[in-house]
């Protein structure tokens, strides 16, 4: 029930975003209602299932489909990491492999935060948000594709560009408290609009333009500006090696 309770915000927000998700899965690929609120069941990824959808568009094969998806859900892999540390020892598998498996980035935020304290976390709290959570996420997706298919083209293209106002969200919070971000976030804006239109990677799909611009991005803000570990950042040795 605590988890259920922390769900319902979750699930409030997640309604909106899979709307328009939903308009964008009935434009650019044509997935029926089901279809669309059943992946979205099992996937439970927004960047994902839109890269995942972007691939499918474009007639990608499943290969580049497979290496999108890796790439642009790896961040779970350390939100699952993380997490970890707060799960109880003797925990059993299938307890943690479900777990994992609703781990996003808003359930992470909850399940991570001081609400739940260290060692002492619940698999039935990550269930009980997972159970508003994800339906709420299946469910704004069928509906979206539904209304994709009643409402008049204009304004099914007009709803659409809601999904881009999610990832808005997503970069600029981030961005706002660190310079790096910002800049890399501009960057990535002015590649992905040249990989469109120079020779060469033009010709690649879409889905292995997403591929190469976020390892090749990535790679080089991790390798310029690597992000310090906390206790390093603050330990005596390393101030006095600063000064």
């Amino acid at each position: 029930m605590k988890g259920m309770r922390y769900g319902v915000p979750i699930g409030a927000g997640y309604l909106a975003v899979s709307f328009a998700l939903g308009i964008m899965i009935r434009k650019q690929v044509g997935f029926s209602a089901l279809a669309a609120a059943l992946t979205s069941a099992l996937a439970v990824a927004s960047a994902g299932e839109y890269a995942g959808f972007t691939v499918i568009a474009a007639n990608a094969p499943y290969v580049e489909m497979v290496i999108a998806m890796l790439v642009i859900n790896a961040r779970y892999l350390l939100m699952s990491t993380a997490l970890s540390q707060k799960l109880p020892e003797k925990m059993a598998f299938f307890h943690r492999f479900f777990v994992a498996h609703f781990v996003t980035d808003e359930i992470f935020g909850v399940a991570s935060s001081d609400l739940i304290p260290e060692g002492k976390l619940n698999p039935f709290v990550i269930y009980g948000m997972g159970a508003v959570a994800v339906p709420c996420w299946a469910i704004g997706t069928g509906i979206g594709v539904l209304a994709g298919n009643i409402l008049p083209a204009d304004i099914a293209r007009a709803l659409s560009v809601c999904l881009y106002g999610m990832f808005i969200a997503i970069i600029i919070p981030p961005a706002k408290r660190n310079k790096v971000i910002a800049a890399f976030i501009a960057i990535a804006f002015l590649c992905s609009y040249g990989a469109s239109v120079l020779p060469y990677l033009s010709a690649l799909s879409e889905g292995t333009r997403i591929i190469i611009l976020t390892v090749a991005l990535s790679l080089i803000a991790a390798l310029l500006f690597p992000v310090k570990d906390e206790e390093d950042a603050a330990s005596p040795e390393k101030e006095v090696t600063a000064k």
